[in-house]
């Protein structure tokens, strides 16, 4: 998959696997404690979340008691970090989070994304005018050359869904996402009429939960879930899922097994609770309609 930014993203992970192996049982403040640093900054770095400064790895290096081999490995391991380019989100960096980017990284190397959003648009399925309005709402503090590059990395993200590696998107909405006239009502017709477009595509599919479902529709937090299978490779053993549920206080990424468990089971009793395939699309289509 294959850009400089995805590799180095990869190549902190491998690194950070490969300490969090050392660290073993050892608790995080008390490996923190031998080689001055915090709990998190320790655990970032493990998470593939922070680059390891070199005087770092030394302490690293020499708290494990590491033999040549494995130090020169470990070292090995750094070097791809630090020789990698910087992914392309970080010329927006002003305006990009530290959460967002965790959610960026995340769905760089995705293969597969489930989303489910109660009351707005899938970041992936949003048409430009409609991204522009609820980005100027939800991020109302920012200027707008701001919200500018919020759109801007907002629409390099939907080129998965255009470009190999393609991105599979299951997205469940309500049918107030698709009624609430964001933007105005030539922007509410635009996203309309870009979600006809976009599932027509074999890899995106929109299910809408209707109003007449009641209580089914009422789940309140947004949340994705990405998957790593490799479609070249079905042999191969996948990343683990990672899933981000989103509130406004920002996104907070779930990797435990078991909240995993809750979320796919969750999205498949949303799904089973939606409208199919083809009767959203005539939804959709009816909600354009009635805009006339």
């Amino acid at each position: 998959m294959a850009s400089s930014s995805i590799s180095g993203f990869r190549a902190r992970r491998d690194f950070g696997d490969r300490l969090r192996g050392l660290r073993g049982r050892a608790t995080a403040a008390n490996v923190g404690r031998q080689v001055n640093l915090s709990v998190s900054q320790l655990t970032r770095i493990e998470n593939g979340l922070r680059n390891c400064k070199p005087e770092v790895l030394d302490r690293l290096i020499k708290h494990y008691e590491l033999s040549d081999q494995e130090a020169a490995e470990l070292r090995e391991l750094a070097q791809h970090v630090w020789d990698a380019s910087p992914p392309w989100w970080e010329e927006y960096g002003d305006v990009v989070t530290t959460n967002y980017a965790a959610v960026i990284e995340r769905e760089a190397d995705a293969t597969r994304r489930r989303d489910y959003h109660p009351v707005t648009i899938p970041a992936h399925l949003q048409a430009a005018g409609y991204s522009r309005a609820v980005t100027a709402v939800g991020f109302y503090s920012l200027g707008p050359d701001q919200v500018d590059d919020l759109v801007a990395v907002r629409a390099r993200r939907q080129q998965r869904l255009y470009e190999p590696p393609l991105l599979t998107l299951e997205a469940v909405v309500t049918e107030a996402a698709l009624r609430f006239e964001v933007g105005g009502p030539e922007v509410h017709r635009e996203q309309l009429v870009h979600l006809l477009r976009l599932t027509e595509l074999d890899h995106v599919s929109l299910r809408v939960i209707s109003f007449r479902a009641g209580a089914a529709g009422t789940q309140a937090s947004a949340f994705n879930i990405l998957s790593y299978e490799d479609p070249q490779n079905p042999q191969a053993t996948p990343e683990p899922e990672v899933a981000f549920v989103h509130s406004l206080s920002g996104s907070q990424m779930k990797s435990d097994p078991r909240d995993l468990r809750r979320l796919n089971r969750l999205h498949d009793s949303l799904l089973g609770d939606a409208l199919s395939q083809e009767d959203s699309r005539g939804l959709i289509a009816n909600i354009e309609r009635g805009l006339d």
